[in-house]
């Protein structure tokens, strides 16, 4: 199945992933993060993974004083910089809940522990995500911000097609920079990782 609603992962993922683990089916993940883990995994050993790395715009409000965050207006929060979306996933972007939700989903996905799985902050958002591996090399699946090839990835999986869509082209994308995620800008953020760590603990495993 190709799954492109987080939240059912959010809600449910202890539930889905007990009967996926009993052979019922396999979940290949649409959204552009997830979907680029997947990339760099493929033809990999897990248990070579030293790390995940989502990685986010930012939204809006990455170099935004905090003093003025209290004043923000919905219509500057569904400004988003890089990605067009709905106004939901938008606000969630702004927040940064949605990478929150992200890293619990990622959790579920590719069974991984949360202090495995850690957030950068991406403006330019070229990588979609990256994983690390424990000789110290660093696989990253690039592309311009669409989701045209993460959705034909996922119908396709494990193939690949042929596709129209924009092309990446470096040269003119310049340079790629990285931030560590600030929890005091973004609490939201830091609210789903409790939240996930605490449940992995009432519910004894995964």
């Amino acid at each position: 199945m190709a799954l492109a609603n987080k939240e059912s992962l959010v809600i449910g993922g202890e539930y889905i992933y007990g009967l996926i683990n009993r052979g019922f089916g396999e979940i290949i993940p649409v959204d552009s993060e997830h979907s680029a883990i997947l990339q760099c995994l493929s033809g990999e050993n897990k248990a070579g993974v030293e790390s995940i790395i989502l990685t986010a715009s930012g939204g809006p409000f990455r170099e935004t004083d905090k003093e003025k965050l209290k004043n923000i207006t919905p219509e500057q929060a569904l400004d988003h910089p890089t990605w067009s979306m709905g106004k939901k996933i938008t606000i969630d972007s702004a927040t940064l809940m949605n990478k929150g939700f992200e890293v619990i989903e990622a959790h579920h996905l590719f069974g991984m522990p949360y202090d495995k799985i850690r957030v950068l902050i991406h403006p330019q958002s070229i990588i979609h995500s990256m994983v690390e591996y424990f000789d110290g090399a660093v696989m990253a699946q690039m592309g311009v911000p669409d989701m045209e090839l993460p959705i034909q990835f996922a119908l396709t999986y494990p193939d690949r097609l042929p596709i129209q869509s924009r092309r990446l082209d470096l040269a003119k994308t310049g340079a790629l920079t990285f931030f560590e995620a600030d929890y005091n800008r973004f609490p939201c953020l830091k609210l789903c990782l409790d939240a996930g760590r605490k449940r992995r603990h009432f519910a004894g495993n995964r």
